[in-house]
């Protein structure tokens, strides 16, 4: 990538990210500003497994998911910014902070995940994030998460 880009489709993600179906939870990333900030897109599904039991008769998306959604928007986000496709990146959580759920995310609604990297660094590896999950402008979540990028050397 010799051109700065600003969004990331699917085939793109899969080459920054090591996630995959089911634990892949970002469709698309646009508005990528460097290492800045980016917004992700989930779109939500019945067919996710762990709909299954979460809860019977009443899907909701686990929490926990919405903000793994969010961090994999920001490993993206840094990925495209430090040109590190078919790298290996690997990405893990040190920490999560101020996190709030407002809104029930179910089937049918296009998760929207703004974040914004609040200290980090080219080659460095603790990066701290905050970002917000909304569903049709409704505010659905809100974390700040610290996360240790191992960067391929």
């Amino acid at each position: 990538m010799t051109e700065t880009l600003l969004s990331a489709d699917i085939q793109l993600i899969q080459r920054i990210l090591p996630h995959r179906y089911p634990f892949l939870l970002v469709d698309k990333v646009v508005e990528i500003d460097g290492t800045s900030s980016a917004v992700g897109i989930k779109n939500v599904t019945m067919n996710e497994p762990h709909f299954q039991g979460h809860f019977p008769g009443l899907p909701i998306m686990p929490g926990v998911t919405i903000v793994e959604a969010m961090a994999q928007t920001t490993a993206v986000m840094v990925g495209v910014a430090l040109d590190l496709a078919d790298k290996d990146l690997k990405v893990y959580f040190m920490g999560i902070d101020k996190c709030k759920f407002r809104r029930k995310v179910v089937p049918g609604d296009v998760l929207k995940m703004k974040v914004r990297t609040l200290r980090g660094k080219p080659g460095g590896k603790v990066w701290k994030f905050e970002g917000v999950a909304e569903v049709d402008g409704e505010l659905a979540c809100e974390a700040e998460f610290t996360a240790m990028m191992d960067l391929p050397a």
